[in-house]
């Protein structure tokens, strides 16, 4: 993780259904927050989204939940060329994973990260187009920090403080990867 890179406007909501859709808000009542990148996150995200109807399971106070706003250059991006996203997005989850001592870190396409056979980060990218390219992303990231309990239903979750044996403060994690997310994004 960069120590120097710049970290972008975070703003910590105390309790939301879902971080994608404040971010959405944000960006339709102040376009400018996409311009400068902006991250909504919340300890406590009541109505979580994954791909397709699949949800996103958070523990309040345990889990680290937030969406990064994000407009791009018109032109820089065509909307075929989104998995790039992504491949931006990734790296900075599994390079602090890794840095953490955790390994068998890997990508399950087309946007969870796994340790070995269990789950424990999921991504939604939500893009919105303007005619073939993307104009601004909405990039979710929901990743399993403290829970040590989760509901039965849910396929081989995990989180880092059951890997670790360490609690985690939400607040620092996000502070440790900003800067590098606006670094890569940007």
């Amino acid at each position: 993780m960069n120590p120097n890179a710049e970290i972008p406007e975070t703003i910590w909501l105390d309790k939301t259904g879902s971080t994608n859709s404040e971010a959405r808000k944000l960006f339709e009542s102040r376009p400018e927050a996409a311009d400068r990148m902006t991250i909504i996150a919340t300890l406590s995200q009541t109505a979580g989204r994954g791909q397709g109807d699949h949800r996103w399971y958070s523990a309040a106070g345990e889990s680290l939940t937030f969406s990064i706003l994000k407009r791009f250059d018109p032109g820089e991006l065509a909307a075929r060329d989104c998995p790039r996203i992504n491949s931006l997005v990734t790296p900075v989850i599994t390079g602090f994973l890794e840095a953490e001592g955790v390994g068998g870190v890997w990508v399950k396409p087309p946007n969870d990260i796994w340790v070995k056979d269990r789950k424990i980060c999921g991504i939604l990218i939500e893009n919105v187009l303007n005619g073939e390219w993307i104009d601004v992303s909405i990039i979710g990231i929901g990743l399993n920090l403290n829970t040590t309990s989760f509901p039965a239903d849910l396929p081989n979750p995990v989180s880092l403080k059951m890997l670790t044996g360490r609690d985690y403060e939400p607040h620092e994690v996000l502070r440790r990867l900003a800067g590098e997310f606006s670094r890569r994004l940007e």
